[in-house]
């Protein structure tokens, strides 16, 4: 269940008030493979001008939601309306409204830059002066008008995917849908397209979703919504999200983590949970505390020889996730 608390703590004084023609609205959407539940009753909504995140780890049915918001599957059960355009029947004035990256590459690697954009625009009715008129200004916008002729193969991860954007923006979209758009990027190029993506959304109102199984890119957006097996489980802003964590989130490893979570549990009076975290194969005790320094520099005045690591610090989404579905995100 979605904490209803957060919900009502997010932007809503502070947004504006938005109308049909400038939001997604997704109400009771359900989607099922067979025997699999993939998407399970899920309601939210984004306003243009708006970054907007769903967060999940593999399975949590991202990509199925994707799909569906980018008309390759259609509804089976629930509401989208996009802009004010009922998805289930209006498939083909949705399409116009959207620009579409995925997530794995769609430029064709042996053509040039211009080359690959101008087929792309040929499909949207762009030809001649505008069409190169367009292209300019976006190869210009997103710092690659010296590559222009260049092929595509050659670019560098964080480059073809600006390429990948600005093709997706050609026919000026209202709406930007971004599958795990900073995969395989370094955290420089992914910072970078964080800054494009928040231009975009504020200078021209643009309504930007994105999937995404990597934290940083969630806590860069303006509202996140954090999937689990199918359900939306939290839905707000990072910061008002993460305050559902009480105080600081101190990590402890061992050579017999098991035994060791237990006896901090009775010692200090505190949660106790074993955990396996994002980038750490092996196991951990996970405690939520006020003042975790205080606590560490108690818990391994108590535990010297059995403590081989600890590290604290203010909560991430992660934390959130692990609070609300007890689950690793994994």
């Amino acid at each position: 269940m979605v904490d209803t608390a957060v919900l009502h703590s997010t932007t809503t004084e502070s947004r504006r008030f938005p109308t049909a023609d400038s939001r997604i609205e997704v109400e009771n959407l359900s989607h099922a493979y067979q025997q699999r539940q993939a998407l399970d009753n899920i309601s939210f909504d984004v306003s243009c001008g708006e970054i907007f995140g769903l967060l999940g780890p593999n399975g949590s049915g991202k990509t199925t939601l994707f799909r569906i918001l980018s008309t390759l599957m259609p509804v089976t059960t629930g509401t989208v309306r996009i802009l004010g355009h009922d998805l289930a029947t209006e498939v083909k004035a949705i399409r116009n409204l959207l620009g579409v990256v995925f997530q794995h590459p769609g430029l064709d690697a042996k053509l040039t830059v211009v080359e690959n954009l101008r087929h792309h625009g040929h499909l949207y009715g762009l030809a001649g002066k505008t069409l190169r008129h367009r292209i300019s200004e976006l190869l210009e916008r997103f710092g690659v008008p010296d590559r222009a002729t260049e092929r595509v193969e050659v670019l560098s991860g964080g480059l073809q995917r600006r390429v990948e954007i600005a093709k997706a923006l050609l026919h000026s979209p209202r709406v930007l849908l971004l599958d795990e758009p900073t995969s395989g990027l370094d955290v420089t190029a992914r910072r970078q397209l964080s800054d494009y993506l928040s231009v975009l959304a504020q200078t021209e109102n643009m309504l930007v979703l994105l999937t995404t199984h990597l934290l940083d890119d969630a806590e860069a957006c303006d509202r996140v919504g954090i999937l689990d097996v199918g359900k939306l489980v939290a839905l707000g802003e990072p910061e008002a999200l993460k305050t559902q964590i009480g105080g600081d989130v101190v990590l402890i490893e061992s050579m017999d983590n098991e035994n060791l979570c237990t006896t901090i549990a009775e010692r200090f009076g505190v949660s106790t949970v074993l955990t396996v975290g994002v980038g750490s194969p092996n196991p951990y005790i996970r405690i939520e505390c006020e003042r975790g320094h205080e606590f560490v520099r108690d818990v391994v005045a108590a535990f010297p020889e059995k403590i081989q690591s600890v590290r604290f610090g203010k909560p991430t989404l992660e934390d959130v996730f692990i609070k609300l579905t007890g689950n690793p995100f994994m």
